[in-house]
C-alpha cells in the first residue's frame, strides 16, 4: 500500500472505525486512542497490505484492541463518589436511542460486537468472521442469540418506559 492509500485509508474508514469502537467502549476518548493505535498498526505494516484488505486489517485490529482494552479495564476498577447533593432527573421520557443502548449493554462483548458489525457497520458474516477470529457458523449463532436478547429486552413494556 502506498503512501496516498494510507491517507485514503484514514479519509474511507476513520469515521466507521470510530462509531464502531465508541458504540462498544461508550468512551469516546478511549475510542479515539483505539482507532489511532489502529492507524499507526496499518502505517507499520503498510508495505506488506494491499489497499483492497485494509479495511478489513483496520477493523480486526482495531476490534483486537477494544478487546485488549475491555479486559484492562475489567481489572482495574475505579470507583467514582458522588456528591450527596447530586440532584437526579426523574424526567421520563421516550428516548429509543437510550433504550437501545441499554439493550446493548446487556448483551455480552462478542455479542456486541457482533451485532455492531453486522447491523450497524454492514459487514456479511464471513467478513466479520475474519475480523472476530469465529468462524461463520459461529459468527451467525452468536448474532441470532445476540438479537433475540435485543428483541426480548425490547418488547418489555417496561424497558421502554
Amino acid at each position: 500500500m502506498t503512501e496516498k492509500e494510507y491517507n485514503k485509508c484514514v479519509e474511507l474508514y476513520a469515521d466507521g472505525l470510530f462509531r464502531f469502537i465508541v458504540k462498544n467502549l461508550k468512551r469516546e476518548e478511549d475510542a479515539k486512542d483505539i482507532v489511532q493505535n489502529s492507524f499507526e498498526i496499518l502505517w507499520k505494516h503498510h508495505q506488506e497490505l494491499l489497499f483492497e484488505k485494509a479495511k478489513a486489517y483496520l477493523f480486526t485490529t482495531g476490534y483486537h484492541n477494544m478487546i485488549d482494552y475491555l479486559r484492562k479495564d475489567k481489572r482495574v476498577s475505579l470507583v467514582e463518589a458522588f456528591p450527596e447533593n447530586a440532584k437526579v432527573q426523574s424526567d421520563i421520557s421516550l428516548d429509543i436511542h437510550s433504550v437501545i443502548q441499554k439493550g446493548l449493554e446487556r448483551l455480552s462483548e462478542i455479542q456486541r460486537s457482533l451485532l455492531m458489525l453486522k447491523d450497524y457497520e454492514g459487514y456479511s458474516y464471513e467478513e466479520i468472521a475474519g475480523i472476530t477470529g469465529l468462524n461463520a457458523s459461529q459468527v451467525k449463532v452468536y448474532l441470532h442469540r445476540a438479537r433475540l436478547k435485543m428483541k426480548e429486552y425490547l418488547v418489555k413494556m417496561e424497558n421502554v418506559l
